[in-house]
């Protein structure tokens, strides 16, 4: 089993991936500690500074209430991204837990379960976001609840796979000799051997819950103005593209770069996962 070690030694070795890298560390900061970035608050309203140009006193430019889009960018990554990590947080729990039950399960329960991954795997994950939201209504947790649910089939099909694998291996069948019980065997042998595909998925994953998520918000289904979101500040940004195009660039370049980045790096981590790259 591919250790957390080697699998991010490419991360960290390859300098095609510094500037992915760089920027992940700087959203970070942007995330936990956004004033050493700008000491702007995000939501002071200036109506004498509305849609300013990128410059000097705001180097973003300003929107159409004054407010500076430098900060509300740097704030804006704590929303979008907490959003996207506790959506990933909770599908790859969901999907650990289902792929699991269908892995391990007498074959009439596995193959409901595999059909059920496989219907949700063929609708595309904002349109079942969409859907889960028409039933739960709009709301930043609800949207969380929405892009979680989307995603499970993702990482429940690829457990379920490594189920069947780890199963039928020997230090399982093993431990089924010396009599310990399923649940025993579950935690002790075959939970902690499914799981080396999971950080791969995951990093590739949180891009795409990011995207649902800006997207959700761009719909006015996330985290509501005056909140400094990315998907939030592009809607608010669609009315003035023709005198403020900045107002919606730099929202738009940020979520862009998130999720090249996250993209990038999880596509490396799998590549060295399946041992395709040194």
């Amino acid at each position: 089993m591919t250790s957390s070690r080697s699998l991010l030694a490419p991360v960290t070795s390859s300098r095609a991936l510094l500037a992915p890298a760089a920027f992940l560390v700087l959203l970070v900061v942007a995330v936990a500690a956004p004033g050493l970035l700008t000491g702007v608050d995000p939501l002071a309203a200036d109506p004498m500074s509305a849609l300013a140009p990128p410059g000097g006193a705001h180097w973003f430019g300003s929107d159409h209430l004054g407010r500076d889009v430098l900060a509300r960018v740097v704030h804006g990554a704590r929303h979008s991204l907490s959003i996207g990590v506790t959506a990933t947080a909770l599908a790859v729990a969901a999907g650990v837990l289902l792929g699991l039950a269908a892995g391990l399960s007498p074959k009439w329960l596995d193959e409901a379960l595999a059909r059920s991954f496989d219907v949700l795997s063929t609708l595309p994950e904002l349109l079942l976001a969409l859907l889960v939201i028409a039933v739960t209504g709009p709301g930043t947790g609800n949207v969380i609840v929405a892009i979680a649910v989307a995603q499970v089939p993702n990482y429940a099909r690829v457990i379920r796979a490594q189920t069947f694998v780890v199963r039928h291996a020997g230090y399982v069948e093993q431990a089924v000799t010396f009599g310990r019980s399923r649940a025993a065997i579950t935690a002790g042998h075959v939970l902690p051997n499914v799981l080396g595909p999971i950080p791969v998925l995951a990093t590739i994953g949180l891009g795409q819950a990011v995207i649902a998520a800006s997207g959700l918000s761009f719909l006015g289904m996330g985290p509501q103005p005056p909140a400094a979101e990315w998907g939030a500040m592009l809607s608010e940004a669609r009315n003035y593209l023709r005198v403020a195009w900045w107002e919606a660039l730099f929202p738009g370049v940020a979520i862009t770069l998130t999720v090249v980045s996250l993209t990038v790096v999880g596509r490396r981590l799998q590549r060295r996962f399946e041992g395709r790259t040194p």
